[in-house]
């Protein structure tokens, strides 16, 4: 009797300690990827896109465009930000397409003018090319396939960023917002932000906006950086401005995501709604509310 005690025991023992059985996991999507051939660019880029998802029938969406946008690059955790505007109804919902670079410092800097740079950088200054691309190839193959509306916007961060303010400046009609993190303004020695000035007087940017953020960087990066919200001061009734310092807290390599977040959130916040002690979202059928078009 004994061994068979002990028989059934170990058969209990051996159930509780063998594995549960699973499926096969499944890929989880965020978007769709395309394969886009440039002829401005001469080869292949990964586009990468997500739409809000359960949208209202004929609605159009503003479309922010991240740059460093490939799979590997910044475009899911942007693309999760999409989908926390639509779980929390802090901001409307957007299209994220993520656009891949590739040789970052040929696409994404303003030729040099500096000796030094043109030295140290001989393949620098592609950025006009890339935003050619942008306007003559990208934007047209999004806005033929999705709800796209009335706005478009730019995000880049580090030498994304300097190429959204860069932009900005000589191109300002091509977005009506802008979203630069911590940009590399120090390239060839300020001179971008050295000539802001000059660059907002020979546009409109009246109806732009621009979000400004920068990490502990300091030097010539910092320096940049005020050069620029100088120039913008000094041109009343141009683009608007919303500056975030965020060397108290950020790094260069942590201030994308959270400035991101900030971003959204004060360039697209829904209408003013309480959100008081007594949650209206907890509300059983409660709707978001709406939102502009």
């Amino acid at each position: 009797m004994r061994f068979v005690l002990i028989a059934i025991a170990l058969i209990l023992s051996a159930c509780a300690t063998a594995p549960s059985s699973a499926q096969e996991g499944a890929a989880i999507s965020v978007g769709a990827s395309y394969t886009l051939t440039s002829q401005v660019l001469g080869d292949e880029r990964q586009i990468n896109i997500r739409a809000p998802q359960g949208g209202e029938e004929g609605r159009r969406y503003t479309t922010l465009y991240v740059i460093d946008g490939a799979l590997d690059q910044d475009f899911t955790h942007i693309a999760g930000l999409g989908q926390l505007g639509e779980l929390s109804w802090q901001y409307e919902p957007l299209i994220i397409v993520g656009v891949q670079t590739r040789t970052r410092i040929h696409e994404l800097t303003p030729p040099a003018t500096d000796a030094r740079y043109r030295s140290a950088f001989p393949n620098a200054g592609g950025a006009a090319a890339f935003r050619r691309f942008l306007e003559r190839e990208m934007i047209p193959f999004v806005e033929a396939r999705y709800p796209t509306g009335a706005r478009r916007a730019v995000m880049g961060e580090s030498l994304a960023g300097l190429f959204v303010v860069d932009t900005m400046l000589q191109q300002p009609a091509l977005f009506n917002d802008y979203i630069a993190i911590s940009p590399s303004l120090w390239w060839d020695d300020r001179s971008l932000a050295r000539g802001a000035g000059d660059a907002l007087a020979r546009h409109d940017t009246s109806d732009r906006r621009l979000y400004l953020a920068i990490a502990n960087e300091g030097g010539t990066m910092q320096d940049g950086v005020d050069r620029l919200r100088r120039a913008i001061d000094a041109t009343p009734g141009r683009i608007s401005l919303h500056y975030a310092d965020r060397s108290a807290t950020d790094s260069h390599s942590t201030i994308y995501h959270a400035a991101a977040l900030d971003a959204l959130r004060a360039l697209y916040a829904i209408p003013p709604y309480d959100y008081g002690p007594s949650p209206w979202y907890m509300i059983e059928g409660a709707s978001p509310p709406a939102t502009t078009p």
